[in-house]
């Protein structure tokens, strides 16, 4: 039986005029954000709130409000702080399984606990979400760590903030990155420069979170000085790497012996992130993962850690979670295709 849309009002204390134009954003495009997300009605005059929807719906969207009118306080909100706030609480996920009690109601009216965090350079960076968290504190107890999920989930990102916080409090002596030199289903052909210039597009989402935590200057100043390496993976055979906190990104990519070649180069001092999708892996001739051969080989290793990321935890635009669900779900539906086997007909 499908619930009925029914209203509830909602009054918001104590009355704030600051705090209220802050809750609903420029020409109220939080309230309306909130709105599409949760299929729910916003009507307000002044701290008093009309809430229209079906039953579930609606209680989320009061808890929402409520949550960031408490934020309000000492938080100034915009429209991306809001889109996470409703990625990280899950709230959207609960209402679609109708799995929402009053329990989860309270517990996803609240922001998770920014206490995980990582001071990188310039930049004080907090872990969004329980898996980042977890990400982020296994990073720091285990030397060598995988970090697997769909784009936009911030192992990257986290994955360099992480390398930048060691490096400055003389935990390692250098940064080294790396990556496999796949091309995405294209063929780039040959490229011009020496060995750095031809693997640093590959390199270029690392690049980039180096310069927004380090600024441009100080990390071209550090390559220069071979404190942060652009280490090409096929050229890493033979080499023992100390003191050094190394990143290996896109690690869907390699294969089965170049990751294990890899992992056997860590040395005294050092830690080592590895980072993938293995829904988007580009090797040719359907070759097999190394990263997804290392998850069966190394699960229960001692020392390793395994951090999943999943579509909830994307921090990007709204819609990439979506597309990241889209995609999961048609690769389900095709691969649960039974196979139609054609009979081979005899001739006699």
């Amino acid at each position: 039986m499908t619930k009925q849309a029914t209203s509830i009002q909602l009054v918001l204390e104590p009355a704030d005029n600051t705090r209220l134009v802050n809750l609903c954003g420029q020409l109220d495009e939080h309230l309306r954000l909130i709105e599409r997300r949760l299929a729910v009605q916003i009507a307000n005059r002044g701290n008093q709130f009309k809430v229209t929807g079906k039953p579930d719906d609606r209680d989320a969207a009061i808890a929402v409000l409520e949550s960031l009118y408490e934020e309000s306080e000492h938080t100034a909100l915009d429209p991306q702080r809001v889109h996470l706030f409703l990625q990280e609480s899950g709230i959207e996920a609960q209402i679609k399984s109708e799995a929402l009690s009053k329990e989860d109601l309270s517990q996803s009216g609240k922001l998770f606990p920014s206490d995980v965090s990582v001071l990188a350079g310039r930049s004080l960076i907090k872990a969004r979400g329980k898996n980042q968290q977890d990400y982020l504190t296994r990073v720091l107890q285990h030397d060598i760590n995988f970090g697997i999920g769909p784009a936009g989930t911030g192992k990257t990102f986290l994955a360099v903030a992480c390398a930048v916080q060691a490096l400055e409090r003389d935990q390692v002596r250098r940064i080294i990155l790396t990556r496999p030199a796949v091309e995405a289903g294209e063929n780039l052909g040959f490229l011009p420069g020496d060995l750095s210039q031809k693997i640093d597009p590959y390199l270029r989402p690392l690049y980039d979170a180096l310069y927004e935590m380090m600024g441009f200057e100080k990390v071209s100043k550090l390559i220069e000085r071979n404190v942060i390496e652009v280490a090409p993976l096929a050229f890493m055979r033979g080499r023992s790497l100390n003191e050094s906190f190394i990143i290996l990104d896109e690690a869907q990519n390699t294969t089965a012996e170049q990751m294990k070649m890899f992992l056997t180069r860590i040395g005294f001092g050092s830690t080592t992130i590895v980072t993938g999708d293995v829904t988007q892996i580009d090797l040719p001739g359907g070759r097999m993962s190394g990263l997804k051969h290392a998850l069966k080989v190394l699960s229960k290793v001692k020392g390793i850690s395994f951090t999943h990321f999943n579509s909830k935890d994307v921090v990007r635009h709204a819609l990439v979670q979506h597309i990241v669900d889209a995609y999961e779900s048609y690769e389900d539906k095709t691969s649960a295709k039974p196979v139609r086997r054609t009979k081979k007909k005899v001739s006699r």
